[in-house]
């Protein structure tokens, strides 16, 4: 049996491993929409990063979109008339965004079999999830083993925000069942997590300083409570440097080559802001 695998953009791959030869190589990656004042982005990295920099510098509207059931049908008839036998698509939470339903929509008519997953995450948690599917498969597991070991690799992945400003959020609507507990503090930042795919607020500060401590203190104690190897990815938005840093000392917890870092993918950067530092952390042997 044949088994492909999709995903959206909120996987947050880095450039290039979706290429032959990459890590996530064979994944295919459906696009989520940016939405800057009247102007829809579709691609990822150069495509979108720089105009969404510069529209959430200016405090332009910025807002997000599911993709189309269309672009599910459009996606699993390539993958039939390709040969496969079926489909595992593994999405960003569907608490998050209806990217999720869409596919469950598009899966009901597609002329192949379908497994779609909420991931119940984001980022490289729900990218470790789509890459745990196709090494499934490129091991010649059947559409519910890869479905299987895409939904063991979610659950067993944490997502960690350190987001300097809450105010993309509030706009978002993203935090509205946190508002209370932010008070009305114009300076505040915020560590948050996801649980049962939504993001829920763990910490509050004032220092900039304070807060990426925090963050990392988080991931190390969530390293210590594992056993196993794992995978790390620090996600970053305009703060390239300060995200090397952090890989850098996560690096000396978890082991030499198992932190990598890559930019924040934009539909969770149109939210998060810039300088937002995320950390996925996911065992290896589930990808």
């Amino acid at each position: 049996m044949r088994v492909a695998v999709v995903t959206d953009s909120a996987a947050g791959f880095a450039a290039g491993w979706t290429a032959a030869g990459g890590r996530a190589a064979g994944v295919r990656v459906v696009a989520m929409p940016v939405l800057i004042a009247d102007d829809i982005l579709t691609g990822e990295h150069d495509d979108v990063t720089g105009p969404l920099m510069v529209a959430l510098a200016a405090g332009s509207e910025v807002r997000t979109s599911r993709p189309s059931p269309g672009q599910f049908d459009q996606a699993y008839q390539r993958l039939a008339d390709e040969g496969y036998d079926g489909v595992v698509s593994v999405h960003l939470s569907g608490q998050l965004s209806g990217t999720v339903e869409a596919a469950r929509l598009a899966a009901t008519r597609a002329g192949i079999a379908v497994e779609v997953i909420d991931t119940r995450t984001a980022g490289m948690a729900q990218g470790r999830a789509a890459i745990a599917a196709q090494d499934a498969a490129n091991a010649g597991a059947d559409l519910q083993a890869a479905a299987a070991a895409a939904a063991m690799a979610a659950r067993a992945s944490a997502l960690y925000f350190y987001v300097p400003s809450v105010e993309q959020l509030r706009r978002g609507g993203r935090i509205t069942a946190a508002a209370g507990w932010l008070g009305t503090l114009l300076s505040v930042r915020v560590i948050l997590h996801v649980q049962g795919g939504r993001l829920v607020p763990l910490e509050r500060m004032r220092s900039a300083a304070r807060g990426l401590q925090r963050l990392q203190d988080l991931v190390e104690a969530d390293l210590t409570a594992r056993t196993g190897r794992v995978w790390l990815t620090v996600h970053y938005f305009g703060n390239e440097d300060a995200a090397a840093a952090l890989a850098g000392r996560l690096e000396v917890i978890a082991g030499a080559g198992c932190v990598t870092t890559a930019p924040c993918p934009s539909v969770l950067a149109a939210h998060a802001g810039l300088g937002v530092l995320a950390v996925t952390v996911s065992p290896a042997d589930a990808s």
